[in-house]
């Protein structure tokens, strides 16, 4: 059995303007005072990183690593999520995702795509150069508008939508592939990877590739009433990263899954500081160390209603204290007799 890793932070719902949110080193070392080992690394952001020489010079890796282990952390992994968005957008919200990638690139969708590709190509080799095993994104969505079949959708669409979402994604997998990391898609409303189903499909389409993984966070399951505890049984050999967020749904006679349009406060089902919300936690660490889940636990904080600060300082010690030191021997090993062959016949009357 093995133990996994933790507790880690995902700094992209941190970074600000002030100190010490504003560079990496600093707020690094912020989160290590606060219990963090590890940081996940925000690519979009260029004080996070430089993803191109990360890519390219195993040089900047080493002293990129070397200042977070002066700081008090390692790296987790590099999230790509943004520029894996923009590997597939519709129309109807191209505009909106204008702000994902270079400000040169607004309105100019296959542009913006080639730039996406070319992102998470980089972010494969420097994961590779950095020693990491795994990096999450999410997959963007061609089928999103559709996803409520009224009016009915036209027959066909949905393999379409499919085989044309993987088209775009097979390059990169097998860049991902070639310097041997994972690639985790965080399975998220507005994404056509959303759920366990979507999830088969796309690794249907892809041909089973063994670099399709997940992020696997349980707050999205949450709001859309998933099973997320039997969802760790069906996936556990693919769940490559690890999102630690909780969440609530309390649905009334007035709202339910959809929202009512209505902000994060107002909604239903909302994201909350960890231990805040509905999330079994101690189910999940208990399932993914019954599975060998062995890399990150990283926090992801969103929340309606708690500071972040609040949530950040909160969630070291509650990640913490739920991974398991997995044992090394069974609770009733005391009471063994040492057996062979012969003994195991005596004992069955053979």
């Amino acid at each position: 059995m093995k133990t996994m890793k933790g507790p880690g932070i995902f700094l992209a719902q941190f970074l600000g303007d002030q100190e010490p949110f504003n560079n990496l080193h600093s707020i690094a070392g912020y989160m290590a005072d606060l219990g963090y080992k590890g940081v996940q690394i925000p690519t979009w952001d260029p004080r996070m990183i430089d993803l191109k020489q990360a890519s390219e010079s195993q040089t900047y890796c080493d002293e990129f690593k070397g200042k977070l282990n002066e700081a008090g952390v390692e790296i987790t992994e590099l999230a790509t999520h943004l520029q894996g968005q923009l590997v597939a957008v519709h129309p109807a919200y191209a505009a909106m995702f204008d702000g994902f990638g270079p400000a040169e690139l607004a309105g100019k969708p296959k542009e913006q795509q080639a730039w996406a590709v070319d992102q998470l190509i980089m972010t494969a080799k420097a994961s590779k150069n950095l020693g990491l095993s795994a990096s999450p994104s999410f997959s963007g969505a061609l089928l999103w508008p559709f996803m409520y079949p009224w009016p009915q959708r036209p027959a066909g669409l949905v393999e379409t939508g499919f085989k044309e979402l993987a088209n775009r994604w097979m390059p990169i997998l097998n860049a991902y592939d070639e310097a041997g990391v994972d690639l985790a898609f965080e399975l998220h409303p507005g994404e056509d990877l959303h759920d366990g189903v979507t999830f088969e499909m796309f690794l249907e389409h892809t041909g089973n590739h063994p670099r399709v993984g997940i992020n696997y966070d349980p707050s999205h399951f949450v709001l859309q009433q998933l099973d997320y505890l039997q969802f760790i049984d069906f996936y556990h050999d693919r769940i490559f990263a690890f999102h630690v967020k909780d969440a609530e749904f309390n649905p009334t006679g007035k709202q339910g899954v959809y929202g009512g349009y209505q902000g994060w406060v107002e909604r239903a089902g909302r994201f909350r500081s960890l231990g805040d919300g509905q999330v079994d936690f101690s189910g999940i660490f208990s399932k993914l160390a019954q599975y060998d889940y062995d890399r990150w636990a990283v926090l992801e904080w969103e929340c309606a209603l708690k500071h972040p600060e609040q949530g950040a300082a909160e969630g070291a010690p509650f990640i913490a204290d739920h991974i398991i030191r997995v044992t090394e021997r069974a609770f009733d090993d005391f009471a063994g007799t040492g057996a062979d062959e012969n003994f195991n016949k005596k004992v069955l009357g053979l």
